[in-house]
């Protein structure tokens, strides 16, 4: 049985950090840095028969905004629509139900985030970004 939950006690921070720092959009990331995306996130960690699968963390003022960010299901557990039941799960979430703008970055799994409404920025060109 799969159990998705907002616990953060339950969340095995080596699992994600050795996930994580080796993605596209994290490389390298510091075990301390994802402690303290840990910290400052809501995070909703995935288990089968209590050992974690899945991982995804939201930050949000929990009223206008909410960026889905860090979601990942183990390569062993693909293709099970495990993906596709945390995104669910994550915006069915009593803390996030009334954010009215939810925003996400991708750059290989747009098809599985098209399912849930989202899509290309429709002005991009009122968005501005400042990198470090």
């Amino acid at each position: 049985m799969i159990v998705i939950d907002k616990d953060k006690t339950k969340l095995d921070v080596p699992l994600i950090h050795s996930f994580i720092s080796n993605t596209y959009w994290a490389k390298g990331r510091s075990i301390e840095a994802i402690e303290k995306t840990i910290e400052n996130s809501i995070c909703f960690g995935m288990y089968k028969e209590d050992e974690q699968i899945g991982f995804a963390r939201v930050v949000s003022d929990t009223v206008v905004f909410a960026y889905i960010m860090d979601v990942f299901v183990l390569p062993e557990y693909r293709g099970k629509g495990y993906s596709k039941r945390i995104v669910q799960t994550i915006l069915d979430d009593e803390e996030l139900k009334n954010c009215n703008s939810w925003v996400l970055k991708t750059l290989d799994a747009h098809g599985l985030y098209e399912k849930f409404g989202f899509h290309q920025i429709e002005f991009p060109e009122k968005f501005m970004e400042k990198k470090k």
